[in-house]
């Protein structure tokens, strides 16, 4: 890098920071980054209301932003993204380790040096034109023995209001940090610079390089060319994830792509659990379900939505926070029906993105409505009728909203310790062979069936939608080390655990010989969630099978739905050829393993094979 003797402008301005930023790596940090890029101008983000004010008009005369109806949709925007900038790259995210082997056959690996002179190049020059925003932000509430530090660099105003909402952002994550303090170093570009007079457009990338570039070992995210979602707010899966589950092998705990939930009965006893699911397969919605009539007395609250950080207490307990301040949901599929609490949430004060519009100036997508409106314009900010056979809002389109407006949320989902975990449940959407839900003989099960997690794929991924991919504990994306060594960490953590939650298994999405779905889903989870619950604190007997316990039919609560013994004997039955196929699909993951593969999961998959054997071709639970 540039010797710092040769300072522009923009450097001095990065100089001159505000009195309480008084961290001096932090100071000399930005100040590389600011000769490196070469920006305009520089700005401390502070957090501030004003702050955001100022920057939502700045979009919105700029372009990206288009100011939602202020009656329908108070203080909201929408934001059109560039049609080559609509979700993850999966195929451009790294992780750059020095040895190949510790990022493990999951992960994209390059040689850091390597990858950090292909990065310079693009880095070289990339703010020209542009602001450079300096984003500091907790992950965690602030002061929190779980919460972490970051900072980004950006040269996106929409990152930078954006972060804002996701994280604990500005003046006070700073003044957390202190003078000495560590933190993970963030750096973003769109990769557009500007030359003189040049115009800028409505949505900044750069087309023909994206990199989301992780260095676990310096605790750094370099990410180029993409103005979306993850791949630039990356306070979300790049460090909240990938580089806290590298953080958290090293410190003794979990960074986990996780919700949490409260669930209080009428008697005021209080349980926390943690829930594990690939994107879009309603996750959201389990996070802030609302119990049918049936559930009178019973609640729901949420703690988080997407990530959870978890630790072991002095008690021999697990301890969670939600790392992250605000919600980045999948629009398409919210509705009053499927998420009420979510639709009450963004109500006002939210940045819509790649959703259509209404003529009168509302937000609309698919699944929104049983209707859709006679007219829009679409994602992509073309005229749409409901004949024209496009899609009016992307499938991956996105909400980023303040948590603390979710009528739902949890009194205690800020509270610096954490909330004791009572169970983790993990699932997938599977049109056949998992059964509604199981829950695992001991930890070693539990972690066998969460490290071989099947899911049909979504919009949010790349690969081709519906088709099945093993998603080991939703993190296949999003784990920052090999594969093996988490999986050896998770048994490591249950080893050291007096009190360890009960692990289950869920599958919401289990379909007929017509291909309808066998279960409702949404509110009425709250039945399995109440069984869930149960087995926790030892009040109910359960059916054992050869994956592990059940429930039986007069084991949960029916009042309010009709379910006949006929479905739920199809919904909990296991085929035991289905199975066994299923037990050698998991071999081939972990061939991918090798030598990592803890030997406690090879065990468990011979276990799981005798069981199956001694089993009859189709078991069911006994009435």
């Amino acid at each position: 890098m540039r010797s710092l003797a040769s300072q522009t402008p923009a450097l001095h301005n990065a100089m001159d920071c505000p009195d309480y930023v008084r961290n001096r790596q932090l100071r000399e940090w930005v100040g590389e980054i600011a000769q490196l890029t070469r920006p305009d101008r520089i700005h401390w983000c502070d957090g501030s209301q004003a702050e955001y004010d100022a920057l939502c008009h700045q979009l919105v005369a700029g372009g990206t932003f288009r100011k939602l109806h202020s009656k329908k949709r108070p203080d909201s925007y929408l934001a059109l993204s560039d049609p080559s900038d609509v979700a993850r790259v999966e195929d451009r995210t790294f992780i750059c380790t020095t040895r190949s082997e510790d990022a493990g056959p999951t992960n994209n690996w390059t040689d850091p040096q390597e990858m950090k002179q292909r990065l310079l190049a693009l880095f070289d020059g990339s703010m020209r034109g542009r602001t450079l925003y300096i984003v500091p932000f907790s992950m965690g509430p602030l002061g929190s023995p779980i919460s972490h530090i970051g900072v980004e660099l950006t040269d996106s105003a929409y990152v930078a209001i954006s972060m804002r909402i996701m994280t604990r952002m500005g003046r006070e994550a700073i003044e957390a940090l202190g003078t000495e303090g560590g933190f993970v170093a963030c750096l973003h570009s769109v990769g557009m610079p500007l030359g003189p007079g040049q115009e800028d457009v409505r949505w900044p990338c750069n087309k023909d390089h994206k990199y989301i570039v992780h260095f676990p070992e310096e605790k750094a995210i370099w990410s180029y060319g993409s103005g979306y979602g993850g791949n630039a707010l990356l306070g979300k899966k790049c460090f909240a994830l990938r580089i806290a589950s590298c953080m958290g092998r090293q410190q003794g705990w979990l960074a986990e792509h996780m919700l949490i939930l409260g669930v209080e009965s009428p008697q005021g006893e209080k349980n926390y659990v943690a829930a594990a699911f690939p994107s879009a397969c309603g996750k959201t919605n389990f996070a802030m379900m609302i119990p049918p009539a049936a559930f009178k007395g019973w609640k729901v609250t949420t703690v988080g939505d997407d990530i959870a950080w978890i630790k072991p207490g002095a008690d021999g307990r697990l301890y969670a926070i939600n790392p992250e301040y605000g919600f980045f949901g999948v629009a398409p599929g919210t509705s009053e029906k499927s998420n009420p609490n979510a639709m009450a949430t963004l109500s006002r004060n939210c940045i819509f993105t790649n959703v259509a519009i209404t003529p009168e100036g509302d937000v609309w997508w698919e699944g929104m409505t049983e209707e859709p409106p006679a007219q829009l314009t679409d994602w992509q900010g073309l005229p749409w009728t409901p004949d024209c056979g496009r899609k009016a809002a992307h499938p991956n389109a996105r909400f980023t909203v303040p948590a603390s407006q979710c009528p739902s949320m949890d009194a205690a989902w800020e509270t610096p310790e954490g909330v004791p975990i009572s169970a983790f449940v993990f699932g997938g959407r599977r049109g056949t062979t998992v059964p509604l839900v199981t829950e695992s003989f001991d930890w070693t099960d539990g972690v066998y069936m969460a490290a071989t997690l099947g899911s049909e794929t979504t919009a949010a991924a790349t690969a081709k939608v519906g088709e099945v991919r093993r998603d080991p504990m939703a993190m296949l994306p999003f784990c920052g080390y090999h594969i093996g060594d988490y999986f050896d960490h998770w048994l490591g953590i249950g080893r050291g655990l007096k009190h360890p939650p009960r692990i289950f298994h869920v599958n919401w999405f289990r379909k007929d010989g017509d291909g309808k779905f066998l279960w409702p889903g949404y509110g009425e989870n709250m039945r399995v969630l109440k069984w869930i619950v149960d087995r926790c604190q030892g009040r109910l007997e359960a059916a054992e099978s050869p994956l592990g316990w059940m429930p039986r039919r007069q084991d949960m609560v029916w009042d309010g739905l009709k379910v006949s013994n006929e479905t739920f004997d199809e919904l909990m039955s296991l085929d035991r050829e289905a199975w066994t196929e299923e037990l050698r699909l998991h071999e081939q993951l972990f061939a991918q393993i090798q030598d990592r593969l803890p030997p406690e999961l090879a065990q468990k998959r011979e276990l799981f094979l005798a069981r199956l054997s001694g089993a009859p071709a189709r078991w069911t639970v006994p009435f």
